[in-house]
């Protein structure tokens, strides 16, 4: 009796292992890519004006570095599900809007530039960062503003409720430089009130504020100070409470860095802004964790 209950045991073991062995790779996905798998159907939000990172083009294209990333996202996910076709909905926000969207479960990922920070992560998660940067502040060459302390009694126009926001603010007090905040809706109304002359400078990422001098009318009107007073990490948000949908976007985000395919999006987006520079560099060798 004894050896035909061990038997058994060991019978219903194995029986148990296969079960759990039969049980396929999309029982653990979570509910984001259960839905995407049924719906065949992903929500991307992006910003219309944050070129070169996200922007909507002439002919109505969402376009950019991060959106471009988030398209190999997308692509990555398509194949890890079998997907024969995924459908993007795009979704527009702006830099009051964007958290809420995805927190509140409106939009899958979002494909801005979006700076990581402790406080946010109270609301949303991040990916694995996809660039960093760091708060600066464009100004007319002919003001002769060359560094921050030269604000004082200046206005200056920056997005309220943005990390920008947050680090000039402070930066401005410990230097004991008194400037007034202006609240601007984008960074074209920033500029448009730069040139205008209603302020006198603009606050903003660097990379930022060197695309839009690019596109300025006169570029060499404009001058970026030499001082960063900030430390901006950018990645792409995803909500809290699927780790199985974050670990889908590192991933792919993570193959892009490591067979290379980095370097033809930064060409495409940044290049014509400057060279990545040695803590670029430093992000994209960093963040190809192995597998």
């Amino acid at each position: 009796m004894l050896r035909a209950l061990v038997r058994l045991a060991g019978a219903l073991s194995i029986a148990a292992m296969g079960a759990t062995a039969a049980v396929p790779a999309a029982a653990a996905d979570g509910p984001t890519l259960e839905r995407i798998r049924s719906t065949a159907t992903i929500t991307l939000a992006y910003r219309e004006g944050a070129a070169p990172f996200s922007f909507r083009d002439r002919e109505g294209r969402v376009r950019g570095y991060s959106v471009e990333l988030c398209m190999l996202v997308v692509a990555s996910i398509q194949k890890s599900l079998g997907l024969p076709s995924l459908r993007i909905d795009w979704k527009p926000v702006d830099a009051a809007t964007r958290l809420f969207t995805i927190a509140n479960g409106d939009a899958d990922l979002e494909c801005g530039t979006t700076t990581i920070t402790l406080s946010r992560m109270e609301k949303v998660d991040f990916s694995v960062p996809i660039f960093v940067d760091g708060g600066s502040v464009l100004v007319k060459r002919a003001s002769k503003i060359g560094k921050l302390a030269q604000l004082k009694g200046r206005k200056v126009a920056v997005i309220p409720a943005t990390t920008t926001e947050q680090a000039l603010t402070r930066e401005l007090a410990a230097a004991g430089v008194a400037a007034t905040l202006v609240p601007v809706r984008d960074g074209a109304e920033g500029m448009a009130a730069l040139q205008a002359g209603s302020v006198d400078a603009l606050a903003g990422d660097r990379i930022v504020l060197a695309g839009l001098r690019q596109r300025a009318r006169n570029p060499d009107a404009l001058a970026l100070v030499a001082d960063d007073f900030s430390f901006e990490p950018y990645a792409l948000v995803i909500r809290r409470d699927d780790p199985d949908f974050r670990l889908a976007v590192n991933r792919a985000l993570v193959g892009v860095y490591k067979s290379g395919d980095i370097d033809a999006v930064f060409q495409r987006w940044l290049a014509p802004l400057g060279r990545p520079g040695q803590l670029l560099h430093a992000m994209y060798y960093l963040q190809r964790l192995p597998e």
